[in-house]
């Protein structure tokens, strides 16, 4: 009786022991919870929420009217030209960024002279205003005085108008949307190889991995997956919000060439004022966001070693 006794103490100790734990930790995560809820959750509830009305900015009156607003987007020609553009956008950037930072990363972290300047150099873009280097941007890619086109043409060719023809805007702002993000990532892909045990390197070459691709191949790549993984996350995320360059130096134009899904949507809630119609807007953004993570995830996720 006594040791039984004694087994029933021990464990309602042990309760109120685990009862004040948790106590204790809902309480430490009570500011990260109210801050997510309210910073997060009520916003994007309050847009679905004005997704189904004809609201409209400065109206007092308005109305709920379903799913009309998402029946009118896809019947929307300039909101499919900006779905369009915005998937063509993030096809050219995410890519092309991670696979520029990964090779940026590699050849600084191979060199042992220099690793300082050329990380600073690289990372330049990241650190700067996008909006003050859009007049660099201009005269870098104008038609007739820019830079570009002059060496284009003492190739024998000739240089397009950039930023004013529909058919080449769309490229000439994914040129700048890579050239911002390659220094980010590659600071990213410099953490993830710092990390890597130098004994495995050793361990390879001892196993016959002679040539620096097979050391890659065997060792640097399989030992990335969690930073690449991540990396292709933020870069597609990135990509898909473009907006700065938009609005700094073509404003959708011309002919809708540069119309982005972020700049439709700013259009139709800040200028037109339809509240309504542009969190439509925003909730398939936030939905195509969504489902492109859910498949990275599902995909990329098995194949990354993590150590």
């Amino acid at each position: 009786m006594t040791g039984s006794s004694g087994q029933s103490l021990a464990g309602q100790a042990a309760a109120k022991a685990a009862r004040r734990e948790e106590r204790m930790a809902w309480q430490l995560a009570a500011p990260a919870i109210i801050l997510i809820l309210v910073l997060v959750l009520l916003p994007t509830l309050a847009v679905f929420v004005f997704s189904l009305t004809n609201y409209e900015l400065g109206y007092d009156d308005f109305q709920f009217i379903g799913f009309e607003n998402y029946v009118e987007l896809f019947s929307d020609r300039t909101f499919l030209i900006s779905l369009k553009n915005t998937v063509l956008y993030t096809a050219i950037v995410a890519p092309c960024s991670v696979l520029i930072g990964l090779g940026v990363a590699l050849l600084i972290e191979s060199e042992t002279r220099g690793r300082a300047f050329f990380r600073t150099a690289y990372f330049l873009p990241v650190a700067s205003l996008l909006v003050a280097m859009a007049t660099v941007f201009q005269y870098l890619l104008h038609p007739t005085i820019g830079p570009v086109n002059a060496i284009l043409s003492m190739l024998g060719i000739a240089g397009p108008n950039w930023l004013g023809s529909s058919s080449t805007v769309l490229i000439s702002l994914a040129i700048i949307g890579i050239w911002q993000s390659v220094g980010f990532n590659m600071v990213l892909f410099l953490a993830g190889l710092t990390a890597i045990p130098r004994d495995l390197y050793a361990a390879a070459e001892v196993d016959g991995a002679k040539s620096s691709w097979e050391r890659f191949r065997l060792v640097t790549w399989p030992m990335l997956g969690p930073t690449m993984l991540f990396v292709i996350t933020i870069s597609i995320i990135n990509a898909v919000k473009v907006f700065e360059t938009v609005k700094t130096l073509t404003e959708g134009g011309p002919n809708k060439g540069s119309e982005v899904l972020l700049w439709t949507i700013y259009q139709e809630g800040f200028v037109y004022l339809r509240v309504g119609y542009a969190s439509a807007m925003t909730v398939i953004f936030l939905a195509v966001l969504i489902v492109l993570m859910i498949l990275q995830y599902r995909v990329v996720d098995r194949k990354v070693h993590y150590t």
